[in-house]
């Protein structure tokens, strides 16, 4: 269940302590309860990033760690019995779904991924496989996981791709062996195709389902075509009608962040609506940009 209330107060709580500290304690909190619900986990990004790799950390403005696929549901209720509340869900949380956040009042935020976006092979293997080739790291006083320093590296290629700004500085400090490293990994998780929306070789990749999302997510686009695109990307006919059902839905994470509260049905209906025109004028423009670049 969303609340979505109280996350002001919560960051103004959080605020009262230096970024980098609370950081550093939140993910040791966090490292405390996956082990309590037994959970394997693999820390990444901010200052889980190998210093070989990135020689000043930087804390970011929570923690984000990928969690066992089998141990999701543990590590769920295991949060929500110490504190912390759904922020945003699996199904809203982006177009990749691969990301559900979580608020506390002391800690913040903590984005629990069941996938890092981008990478292609299924959910437990991935994991299995990077957790296989995981690293040591400390903060405040607790030992936690981190996914190896190649592929810290290749996570670091893959989020820079989202974020439409070409490859990373780590990219070009890598000498030629740990470059050849990363990209045998890449291979072996099925990325490459979003490695591609990095290193701006995507259109190599024109002939795979992911092509069209990764397209609009490093260059941007209508919604409606990123929708589209979030249809054709799914692997499974199940999943392509599951998504072209949910793609009129309106994301009720975000509406009641904006509201301050639950939304009642009528507000719900009254959203709903307010998309479809949406939708339908970024289509008509879409066309109409269409018809007047043939002339």
């Amino acid at each position: 269940m969303i609340e979505p209330a109280p996350e002001a107060a919560a960051e103004r709580r959080a605020g009262a302590v230096p970024a980098s500290i609370r950081l550093r304690l939140a993910r040791a909190a966090v490292q405390a309860l996956a082990e309590e619900a037994g959970a394997r986990m693999l820390h990444i990004k901010g200052d889980a990033i190998d210093p070989a790799l990135r020689a000043v950390p930087r804390y970011g403005t929570d923690v984000d760690a990928l969690v066992d696929p089998r141990r999701i549901r543990a590590m769920h209720d295991t949060l929500l019995a110490h504190g912390w509340r759904v922020y945003s869900t699996f199904r809203f949380g982006s177009s990749f779904e691969h990301a559900q956040t979580y608020l506390h009042d002391t800690w913040g935020y903590f984005d629990l991924h069941r996938r890092f976006p981008g990478i292609g092979l299924a959910d437990q293997h991935a994991f299995d496989l990077l957790w296989a080739q995981r690293s040591p790291r400390a903060s405040a006083g607790r030992t936690y996981w981190a996914p190896g320093i190649d592929a810290q590296a290749m996570i670091l290629v893959l989020n820079a791709a989202r974020g439409k700004s070409g490859m990373p500085p780590v990219w070009h400090e890598l000498d030629d062996d740990a470059r050849a490293r990363v990209r045998g990994l890449v291979e072996e998780l099925n990325a490459d195709v979003a490695f591609a929306a990095a290193s701006g070789d995507l259109d190599g990749y024109r002939d795979h389902r992911e092509y069209l999302l990764w397209k609009v997510t490093a260059q941007g686009g209508p919604r409606v075509v990123e929708w589209w695109a979030r249809v054709r990307a799914q692997p499974t006919i199940g999943g392509r009608l599951r998504v072209a059902v949910q793609a009129p839905l309106v994301n009720t994470d975000r509406l009641s962040r904006r509201l301050g509260h639950a939304p009642t049905r009528r507000q719900v209906v009254v959203e709903f609506f307010h998309r479809a025109a949406r939708g339908f004028r970024e289509t008509a423009s879409m066309i109409g940009r269409g018809l007047r670049g043939r002339r």
